[in-house]
């Protein structure tokens, strides 16, 4: 049997548009001899719908849609598993939906196969919309094979591991045990470094504990922060990669269960390469879902504003991206050449305002309230202010979206100004530490400099005071990624940072300025997600509260 695994893009609440690339896919997995075709998780609403989920008129929407498109299928499409919002029983009890799999065959919905395992971690949060399968599951019969349909979650509690292991029950176990000869996999698994490596991990070592082949097609594309990298998968039963889709892309993936032995595995991509493709995906899918097309970036000569001009006019093209210079007294005559170089380099609009003027206008407007003497901080804050009020000034005149510079370091110690540097429609780098910033932006100039090399190999500064470096403030980024590492993503306490050989005042300093930043993320921006622990809907911490981790122990 021929099963093609359609691992594709949708945008949440567009049915519309959904269940036509849907009807696109059935029609070529038909010219393929294709008996069966897979799609991933929620395809019909795109996932994650969240509250939208709370609208009745939403949820009834996406299941006329597709009620109307099941019974326009041809008579001679394929059998279908789709993932769809399914209104769950009359039950007195519980959330009134499931999150499930949609058997569709010969024009007409067959059966219905709910999510057992609904994850309430991180990003994730569905047991708030939808119930979990309570009851026996069912199996799928097509052309005589029993197959096991699981949803994304499903397959992560692991029977011979205790990797993950947080759930009481194995539906993939359950299925097998009920008879199940395949299973097959809807999901929308958000993309974070290395994710792609640990699913294969996962999905053989299921296989092969299992002795079942597993089918699983994986979403593509962005919706706000989360980016999902697509990368389906074919394994047999004994844990061989047998076939995989594309990353970040569109596929159709077309499996032979007869012969699942040929391997069709796309090479390894590197850490550097796969965030620089899910970052230009992510920005490319946000502009594209919200009706956005142009951006504008601050260029100050720096890394992170050069990264992300780079990522922008990769995702948007460079006839939709402006670059605007907006030089101080402090700003180095080497920054406004590698921020003209680049604008040139990467064939964008460029133009320099420069800010003297009003700085020095609102200096003496503010002269008698703040008085004489050195201003510090707040001078410092008034120039990137001032920037910012320009860029939203260039934006409201001419529609472009705001993308703010500023990387993960940065966020994560509060090295960074509200309504200034922060300001915005989109983070683009704030999932991104600065050692990757760079480890990004090497790799971007291997077939030929895009980024000014003296760009990337000066000291990094702010330019906010007369020789100003970032190393003054923070940390060197080597010894501060690597503690925020611990601190933000594995969530390793002080001590046991402390136990892996850094200085204990440096882990207090940079814990003391992550808790006191926190009201500053909250404003921030949109930002992708690429690591396992972003600051976003991933990171729940209140503001105001008296815990300080780096005063109590």
């Amino acid at each position: 049997m021929k099963i093609a695994l359609a691992q594709i893009n949708p945008t949440i609440g567009d049915f519309v548009n959904n269940l036509a690339i849907m009807s696109s896919t059935v029609d070529q997995a038909t010219k393929e001899g294709c008996r069966l075709v897979l799609f991933p998780e929620l395809a019909v609403t795109g996932y994650p719908p969240r509250d939208l989920l709370n609208r009745s008129s939403f949820v009834e929407a996406a299941q006329r849609a597709l009620a109307t498109w099941v019974e326009t299928l041809a008579p001679d499409a394929p059998a279908i598993i789709t993932g769809a919002v399914v209104n769950r029983n009359t039950h007195d009890r519980g959330r009134r939906l499931w999150n499930a799999g949609v058997y569709i065959d010969h024009n007409q919905i067959v059966s219905v196969h709910p999510k057992t395992l609904l994850p309430s971690y991180d990003v994730f949060d569905e047991d708030r919309w939808f119930e979990p399968l309570d009851e026996e599951p069912t199996l799928v019969e097509i052309d005589g094979v029993r197959i096991g349909v699981t949803i994304c979650e499903d397959i992560w509690a692991l029977s011979n591991t205790d990797l993950l292991d947080r759930y009481h029950q194995k539906p993939m176990v359950k299925l097998v045990e009920m008879g199940a000869q395949w299973i097959v996999n809807l999901s929308a698994s958000p993309f974070s470094v290395g994710k792609g490596a640990e699913r294969q991990t996962l999905l053989t070592r299921q296989a092969e504990a299992q002795n079942v082949p597993i089918l699983y097609v994986n979403q593509v594309g962005g919706n706000d922060e989360l980016i999902f990298d697509g990368r389906s998968m074919v394994v047999n039963r004994r844990g061989e990669l047998v076939a995989q889709g594309r990353a970040f892309q569109e596929d159709l993936l077309i499996a032979d269960t007869d012969d699942l032995q040929h391997t069709q595995v796309p090479p390894a991509m590197t850490p550097e390469d796969e965030v620089t493709k899910a970052l230009t995906l992510g920005v490319r899918d946000y502009f594209g879902k919200i009706g956005a097309t142009q951006a504008v970036i601050g260029l100050s000569g720096g890394i992170d504003s050069a990264l992300t001009a780079t990522i922008a006019a990769d995702a948007l093209g460079p006839q939709n991206v402006v670059g605007i210079g907006m030089p101080s007294e402090f700003s180095s005559e080497g920054s406004l050449q590698d921020a003209e170089q680049l604008a040139q380099n990467l064939g964008i609009s460029y133009h320099v305002i420069p800010i003297q003027p009003a700085l020095d206008a609102i200096r003496t407007l503010l002269g008698d309230v703040l008085g004489a003497g050195d201003w510090g901080v707040t001078d410092e804050n008034l120039q990137a202010r001032i920037r910012g009020l320009l860029l939203m000034a260039y934006s409201n005149r001419h529609g472009h979206l705001v993308l703010s510079t500023g990387n993960k370091s940065e966020v994560a110690t509060g090295y960074c100004t509200l309504y200034g540097d922060m300001c915005g429609g989109m983070a683009v780098l704030s999932d991104v530490p600065k050692t990757m910033v760079y480890r990004v932006s090497r790799a971007l100039n291997r077939d030929g400099v895009r980024i000014p090399v003296s760009t990337i190999e000066k000291p990094p500064s702010a330019e906010l005071r007369p020789d100003q470096r970032d190393d003054q403030s923070l940390p060197p980024y080597d010894v501060l990624d690597r503690i925020l590492e611990l601190h933000v993503v594995e969530q390793i306490d002080k001590t046991m940072i402390v136990d892996q050989g850094f200085d204990a005042n440096t882990v207090q300093k940079v814990i003391g300025l992550v808790d006191r930043s926190e009201y500053k993320r909250r404003q921030m921006p949109v930002g992708l997600r690429v690591t396992t622990k972003a600051f976003g809907s991933g990171r729940r911490l209140p503001i105001a509260h008296r815990w300080r981790e780096d005063k109590n122990t």
